[in-house]
């Protein structure tokens, strides 16, 4: 690399293969040395040079990669000039997510009340309830011992392990198990659907940390996850169970909490009974979930400063207990009174962990709800108001039991003074349907995030929020969260069965987070081992141990839910197994251009004015199902543009950088590859006039940059003697847009196999006259209309298959897919300008 006086550094790049980032030599290693990645692509791959080494390498550059590698030093070189990588760089500002100020972080403590902290604010409603319900309580030393595992398991998981480790593991602002898991896939090819771009780096908002050559372990565990389809797997199957796991805690959540708060009900009125709670909480849930449509942005208003009224009320009637029973319980941040406890009643202290850790409820929500909160904001609530106010809450309910030991149940509501009785029964109740509401908010963006990977089928998703974009309903979701709270409560009937069922929902969603976490730790963040080792040591062991309590109990009714987590763990298994199976059969059957360019510029039948926007999910290739349409239908429209929606995983890709173009076959056949690219948080409402106009001048830009580029080679190739000498030049430059140097090393379009090179070149020739000739073309063709071509590409397995893949394939996954929204749906294209055609694989 050379410093030019105007302190611009160009790189002079040799011709090779497609390359979007280099393995390069630091301190002045020479063109010879790079190491480069290439992206095969049938037609659409640019052919080599004849003057490059065709991406392959010398017995003294294998030799020498093997040696050097772990002293090389990732860095990102100028990109080859072709369609896609122009297109993704021309951002005339770059998208980063929003930087709190000191100042904001503390006017967004209060607004994060209501959203993140709802569910571990309810928490004291139920969890001595829970803990004391299997044994009576025989001495003040046992409220001691339950005392001091509730701090410590306050202060070791929603604490240490979320706000101060976990909160640091978002996407980019978006938490949860999915944007973890988009966090490993965006640094490592981990994803099991092959749809990866290496243009895909070239989203501003990708914001990809390259490794650091200073830890061999980043490199080695990035190598292995890339290289091991095992490895894949097992984390696929790993996130897959955590949001399973997620969806069941949706469903315990509202449950526990309305039937806990009505549960009051109990104490001021003698003559309410259990069922009359079953009826009561079941009318509060039907009402939660009707609600849910508006969105939080239209009955919010009094979240806010609801839960701070109730963090208030759960501080001051701490402080009430402290002062009236005394402040012996103090003694329980010793923590060997743990020992002791466990050392008196070792079985019952082991069951009544299961009650203990659902003090620490809600601190998955915590993460998952984090959205547009910053994390500093989250932390200052948390550390600074939460967390005292839950700690004086059960000093105080612990400082009542100490002189009140035959007064096991109903502890919060027992120690409430009368005359502050009903105003706080109405309070916890509002806290307890905020807390539910907020979870089923995470429900739906765990959804939506799952969709955009191909790990769940695609539902109707309806904006809430023309503000904020996270602000989702799903209908069907949202009523199927209803009938299954519905059905808890009445089958349980209780809090104290239904809070074992919590902690299994609870444990399974942290241990998963843990697992990915330290993956992320060694992965990405690059912490010293030593670091990692403690951090999953501590949390995967303390959470196992709660795991086992609760896992003792699930002959009560518990195991209910671990089916009901299996039954969603197996949906989405399996939509993500036939996705990935029918894309894999797409590619195997892609046309060949030796097949289109016998065909020759018309294809073989009669090219009629207009726009043919053919959707597929290939990223390369022709894909089968246009020889359908060329058999199918009498005519083909004279300009076809084949679209692709891709998902890529980031929060959001930025408006102007929402297309990527690239020529398909020579000029004179009119023919486009487009991949439109969403983030898993993008909302894809767009008006059908709209779409169609960003994506034509999306098109004339990149015709007219095409043309530029081939300007620039002409004018290089003017200076030169001969073939020969422009073959070996080793330094073609393209200024872009926003003043970058890029190599222009690699043709934007060669020739493929097959074709008449003569006739190619003459088609290729970007003068003047010919950019003004198919722009008028685009615009001729855009008044005569756009066409929508849906090809519908369903998969059967083979006759010799084996019968547990028939089972899948025929009926699981066929009935998923008959039953999901097609992915067109949300363009809401007129019939009248829509052709479909059918197409089966044999997978």
């Amino acid at each position: 690399m050379e410093a030019e006086s105007g302190g611009v550094v160009r790189r002079r790049l040799q011709k090779t293969e497609s390359a979007e980032m280099r393995w390069v030599v630091p301190g002045g290693a020479n063109e010879d040395d790079e190491i480069e990645s290439s992206d095969d692509g049938g037609f659409d791959t640019p052919v080599a040079a004849s003057g490059s080494r065709g991406g392959g390498f010398s017995d003294e550059d294998d030799g020498y990669e093997e040696d050097e590698m772990l002293r090389q030093r990732l860095v990102r070189t100028g990109p080859r000039a072709d369609s896609f990588d122009v297109e993704a760089l021309d951002v005339p500002g770059v998208y980063r997510h929003q930087e709190f100020t000191l100042g904001s972080c503390i006017v967004l403590t209060l607004q994060t009340l209501g959203v993140v902290f709802g569910d571990v604010g309810t928490s004291p409603l139920y969890t001595f309830d829970v803990m004391f319900n299997k044994y009576p309580i025989t001495a003040k030393e046992d409220v001691l011992g339950a005392l001091s595992l509730v701090i410590y398991t306050l202060i070791l998981i929603p604490f240490l392990k979320y706000t101060l480790i976990v909160l640091w593991g978002n996407d980019d602002g978006e938490g949860g198990t999915f944007a973890l898991y988009s966090l490993i896939c965006r640094n490592a090819k981990a994803s099991l659907l092959p749809n990866q771009l290496p243009s895909d780096t070239r989203i501003s908002s990708f914001n990809l940390k390259v490794p650091s050559v200073e830890l061999e372990r980043s490199l080695k565990i990035k190598e292995r996850l890339e290289t091991s389809s095992m490895l894949k797997k097992l984390l696929l199957m790993l996130v897959l169970f955590g949001t399973s796991m997620v969806i069941a805690d949706g469903v315990v959540t509202p449950a526990m909490s309305v039937m806990s708060a009505v549960n009051g009900l109990k104490v001021g009125i003698s003559s309410v009974n259990e069922g009359e709670v079953v009826m009561i909480t079941a009318a509060f849930l039907i009402v939660l979930f009707s609600l849910q449509r508006f969105g939080t942005s239209k009955v919010g208003l009094a979240v806010g400063p609801a839960l701070f009224i109730w963090f208030c009320c759960l501080a001051g009637i701490g402080i009430y207990n402290l002062r009236i029973y005394g402040s012996e319980v103090f003694r329980a941040f010793n923590p060997v009174y743990i020992y002791y406890y466990f050392e008196r009643n070792t079985t019952e202290a082991w069951m009544s962990l299961g009650g203990c850790l659902l003090c620490a409820t809600g601190s998955e929500a915590m993460f998952a709800d984090l959205c547009y909160f910053s994390v500093k904001s989250v932390q200052l609530t948390f550390v600074f108001l939460v967390l005292p106010c839950l700690l004086l809450g059960y000093l105080g309910q612990a400082a009542f039991l100490m002189e009140n030991l035959d007064k096991s149940q109903q502890i919060f509501f027992l120690s409430i003074p009368s005359e502050a009785f009903w105003p706080v029964v109405f309070i916890a109740t509002l806290a307890a349907l905020i807390a539910s509401r907020a979870m089923t908010t995470a429900i739906f963006s765990t959804i939506k995030q799952a969709t955009a990977l191909g790990c769940f089928p695609r539902l109707k998703i309806i904006h809430t929020s023309r503000k904020f974009m996270g602000q989702i309903y799903i209908p069907v979701m949202n009523w199927f969260l209803l009938v299954s709270c519905l059905a808890f409560v009445a089958v349980f009937g209780s809090i104290n069965e239904i809070g074992n069922a919590y902690g299994i929902a609870e444990l399974g969603v942290m241990m998963m987070t843990t697992v990915l976490v330290t993956i992320i730790m060694l992965l990405i963040w690059q912490v010293n081992i030593v670091i990692v080792l403690c951090f999953l040591t501590l949390f995967l062991g303390l959470e196992l141990f709660f795991f086992s309590s609760v896992l003792g109990s699930a002959a009560d009714g518990s195991w209910v839910l671990l089916v009901f987590a299996a039954v969603l763990y197996l949906v989405m298994y399996i939509w993500n197994y036939g996705t990935k199976l029918k894309y894999e059969t797409e590619v195997k059957q892609k046309l060949s251009m030796d097949l289109l360019t016998q065909l020759g510029c018309n294809l073989g039948t009669v090219r009629a004015p207009g726009i043919g926007l053919l959707y597929n999910e290939l990223v390369r290739g022709v894909p089968a199902i246009f020889g359908h349409f060329l058999t199918t239908l009498p005519a083909m429209h004279s300009m076809i543009i084949f679209v692709c929606i891709k998902w890529v995983p980031v929060p959001v890709v930025p408006q102007n950088e929402r297309f990527l173009f690239r020529r398909v076959c020579p000029k004179n056949y009119h023919m486009f590859r487009c991949i439109a690219r969403y983030g898993y948080k993008d909302v894809r409402k767009e008006n059908t006039q709209a779409f169609e106009q960003l994506l034509i001048e999306s098109l004339e830009k990149f015709i007219r940059r095409e043309a530029q580029e081939r300007s620039l080679e002409s004018d290089h190739n003017d200076d030169t003697d001969s073939e020969d000498e422009i073959a070996s030049s080793s330094s073609r430059v393209l200024v872009g847009p926003n003043g970058s140097i890029y190599s222009l090393g690699v043709p934007l379009a060669e020739p493929g196999g097959g074709t008449d090179n003569s006739a190619l070149g003459s088609s290729l020739s970007f003068d003047g006259s010919s950019l003004d000739n198919e722009l008028s073309f685009v615009h001729k063709a855009k008044e005569s209309g756009v066409v929508y071509l849906l090809g519908h590409g369903d998969i059967r397995a083979r006759k010799e298959s084996f019968f547990l893949k028939k089972l899948v394939i025929n009926y699981f996954y066929a009935f998923l897919r008959k039953n999901c929204r097609r992915g067109i749906a949300t363009l809401s294209v007129p019939h009248t300008r829509l052709m479909q055609v059918a197409m089966q694989y044999m997978v």
